[in-house]
């Protein structure tokens, strides 16, 4: 008879959501928020939130990171993410700002008005892990951000 190894109660109600590697099994969960440079509101526009939301899903598709929930605000971007175990959360959001801004200023060209020299988000950021019990709380904040702040959408063509 075989024991079977038993890791914590979280493991057995969500073994099948962790990640297996060859030397680990688990699983990194963060909250990420960071802001475009100035806290201008650059994203008040739909089509600018819809380009950003896209560069940032492509850069996190690119670097095997998972967005759970993440939405874009006119001056902030707010998110939860599974991250690889190898990978720090630092590095996670420096690879998540770099490629995203590079992947911007491709597709909006004008937006170098506003940034001359390149540098879409602002250096500070906020990062918080997350368990599977805070998880939904921190999901149904990030998608109430809207209601949160007020913010009304301007639709243009």
């Amino acid at each position: 008879m075989q024991e079977k190894l038993v890791f914590s109660e979280s493991y057995e109600r969500f073994e099948d959501k962790y990640e297996r590697g060859n030397h680990s099994v688990g699983i990194s969960m963060w909250e990420f928020e960071f802001c475009p440079k100035c806290r201008y509101k650059i994203f008040r526009k739909w089509k600018y939130r819809k380009l950003a939301e896209a560069c940032l899903r492509r850069a996190a598709s690119e670097h095997k990171i998972k967005w759970i929930e993440l939405n874009v605000q006119p001056d902030h971007v707010q998110g939860t993410a599974t991250i690889p175990m190898t990978m720090a959360p630092t590095m996670a959001l420096q690879l998540l700002k770099g490629r995203s801004s590079y992947l911007f200023f491709r597709n909006h060209e004008k937006i170098r008005l506003r940034y001359p020299k390149g540098h879409l988000w602002a250096r500070g950021k906020f990062g918080a892990t997350l368990g599977f019990i805070t998880v939904e709380v921190a999901n149904n904040y990030v998608k109430n951000q809207d209601k949160h702040h007020g913010t009304v959408w301007k639709i243009e063509d």
